[in-house]
């Protein structure tokens, strides 16, 4: 008797050749499959048992069959010949491996689904029947299993050809053990579920490669901190909206584990974009003139405060240059306004100058070309030959007040100002600053003088103007400088060392390189500085450098003219607080590469800390130089393509020699 597939269906049912018309038909005896029914326990589900010998299974099928079927019908007998060896182990192999194939096959299609779309590769192989591919109908009592089966593979359907045109009874037989030894371990020891039989659950081959939970730099996970209400946004926008879309989705992103920080952006995800949402209620609530301290959703509060300073401290840069009137300006400013030492820039330049430039606008616009896009110009004042510019970061200009300056002159009688003071002064967040550039009475013995244009300076000063006091109750009338919570003072005080030309120039060549303290015993602002009369309240970080004052122009060499000036450090910043140790002083250096001028630039790095304000001081409203922004980007991109063509022409160039 020959089967199809090379092997029994099920062991209640039996393959006939009919009579009428030659065509095979599968035929299933009703008994058989209630019989079965009661042994499996009313679950529909046969196990393999021992394997049954031909002749009994057959005998017992005919048995079960009705009578007017035995009648109109002709049993075939077959003497069994069993195929030769090798080519029963190749039959046998080759079902053995192509069901094999055909599952791993379904394993990896389904897991290279969707999870969101269809179900998991587990899941799929666990409603999976175990049953062989089979072709045929299925009987009532089987189509459960039939439809959950996997489809016959078309190496399935060339061996059960082979078998059918080879194998005999007892091949059968064979064949029936080996599949079920093959394929009823899976079955051994797991419990059916609903009539249907799961597997184990398949673990990869070999490890999977680890993956980056951390996708993000640091900067975007301090710029772009989510706020604390706004910290169940993602769940919220879930259960809202269904799944928000995005270019990276945020499901998949966190379903895969790839984002784990539900409070910050700590990844490339945010809701929508890289900016931190805002709920709609948040928009129409939220007002810029409360005059809360402490209001949710004020511009200027803690909220807002912390989101962009987490540690509430700011980087400032405080510069002093005395240009000596010199129309040629230098070719790169990086070196002063952007030193290698700090590995990061400064939230806000303030670059005051004395004796400047006869052109203000191009050196402004140098400025802003080499600071580039990432900073704009919030403000510049001049008085006579008095600058000074201020540069902060671009996304910070919405947090700064109305800016106010004011101006002194304490040399009456030149038509050219070029002694005196200029302040420019504003309130960003809660925290009041003053920067005030200076340029005293000059000469060697005229400390007297140099104390009186700074005690006029303070008292004829008149700042702030319409910004309200952060604190009114420390405030003095008769001192700007108690006005303000941060006061910053920097230019030429012309403050000179009281000690001869020699004597400097042995100290000098001793220590060639930072150590100058004894220098600094024959100070004069530090002598004055110490008796009080001078820059009270204020205070100066330690100066390591070389004194700024007076070069040769173009070299290195202190005044080598007849007059022999002696170097001394003229070019100076101070600093004064409200509150204890809200200034830290990160760095103060002079700029040595910079050798257009007699001085040279003195520069300041510091830590300020930033507290929260009110929202209602008249804000800037993001204000700033929106024409030099543009002229100083254009610049730098010409720069850049100019460097470009050099280099391609230096590398294109050929030297010929002429003999």
């Amino acid at each position: 008797m020959s089967y199809p597939n090379g092997f029994p269906q099920h062991p209640g049912t039996c393959v006939i050749r009919s009579t009428e018309g030659g065509a095979v038909q599968d035929l299933q005896a009703k008994k058989a499959g209630k019989a079965a029914k009661k042994e499996a326990g009313g679950n529909g589900v046969l196990t393999f048992g021992d394997p049954p010998s031909i002749g009994t299974s057959l005998n017992e099928t005919l048995k079960l069959l009705p009578d007017e079927l035995k009648a109109n019908m002709k049993i075939k007998s077959i003497t069994p010949r069993p195929p030769r060896k090798p080519r029963l182990e190749r039959a046998a192999s080759l079902d053995e491996k192509s069901w094999r194939r055909w599952r791993r096959f379904r394993t990896s299609q389904e897991s290279l689904t969707d999870p969101n779309e269809t179900s998991s590769s587990n899941g799929s192989l666990q409603e999976a029947s175990l049953s062989p591919p089979v072709r045929g109908r299925a009987s009532p009592c089987h189509q459960c299993c039939q439809q959950n089966s996997l489809h016959s593979s078309p190496d399935a359907s060339e061996a059960s050809a082979m078998g059918k045109s080879r194998g005999g009874t007892s091949d059968l037989g064979k064949r029936a053990s080996e599949i079920s030894s093959a394929f009823g371990g899976l079955l051994r020891g797991k419990a059916f579920a609903g009539g249907k039989p799961r597997l184990s659950q398949i673990m990869p081959a070999r490890p999977l490669p680890p993956v980056e939970l951390n996708v993000a730099s640091h900067t975007l996970r301090t710029a772009n901190r989510i706020d604390s209400d706004c910290a169940d946004y993602r769940l919220y926008s879930q259960h809202k909206f269904g799944r928000v879309s995005s270019s990276l989705s945020d499901t998949r992103l966190h379903g895969n584990g790839m984002v784990c920080d539900n409070c910050s952006t700590d990844s490339m995800k945010s809701t929508f974009s890289l900016l931190t949402p805002i709920r709609s209620k948040d928009v129409r609530s939220r007002s810029y003139l409360e005059g809360s301290l402490l209001a949710t959703g004020a511009l200027l509060g803690a909220e807002e405060l912390s989101r962009y300073f987490p540690d509430r401290n700011i980087g400032i840069f405080v510069a002093t240059w005395n240009m000596q009137g010199q129309k040629e300006l230098p070719v790169n400013l990086d070196d002063f306004l952007l030193p290698t030492d700090p590995d990061y820039a400064q939230d806000m330049y303030v670059i005051g100058v004395q004796e400047g430039c006869p052109d203000r606008r191009e050196w402004e616009i140098r400025l802003q070309e080499t600071l580039g896009p990432h900073y704009v110009m919030l403000y510049s004042a001049a008085h006579g030959v008095l600058y000074m510019s201020v540069f902060i970061r671009r996304d910070l200009i919405w947090f700064c007040s109305e800016v106010e300056y004011a101006t002194v002159t304490t040399r009456i009688v030149s038509q050219i100002k070029t002694k005196g003071a200029l302040g420019i002064s504003f309130t960003f967040f809660g925290t009041s600053f003053l920067f005030i550039t200076s340029h005293f009475t000059s000469g060697d013995s005229k400390v007297n003088e140099r104390k009186l244009d700074y005690n006029k300076t303070i008292q004829a000063l008149t700042l702030p103007k319409n910004v309200p006091d952060t604190n009114p109750y420390r405030s003095s009338s008769s001192d700007v400088t108690t006005r303000f919570d941060e006061v910053f003072w920097f230019g030429d005080f012309n403050f000179r060392l009281n000690k001869d030309r020699e004597t400097v120039d042995s100290i000098l060549n001793q220590n060639p390189e930072t150590d100058v303290s004894k220098l600094l015993a024959y100070d004069q602002l530090t002598s004055e500085m110490s008796r009080g009369s001078i820059f009270k309240g204020f205070q100066e970080a330690d100066i390591n450098f070389r004194p700024s004052y007076k070069f040769d122009i173009g070299k290195d060499s202190y005044d080598t003219t007849s007059k022999q000036r002696t170097p001394s450090y003229t070019d100076r910043v101070v600093y004064r607080s409200r509150y204890r140790d809200d200034i830290h002083a990160v760095k103060y250096s002079s700029c040595p590469g910079i050798k257009t001028s007699d001085h040279r630039p003195v520069f300041a790095l510091f830590r300020v800390k930033v507290r929260p304000g009110r929202d209602n001081i008249p804000l800037a409203a993001g204000q700033f130089d929106r024409e030099l922004y543009l002229i100083g980007i254009k610049r730098r991109i010409t720069r850049e393509l100019q460097k470009r063509q050099e280099q391609k022409d230096q590398k294109s160039s050929s030297i010929c020699s002429v003999s």
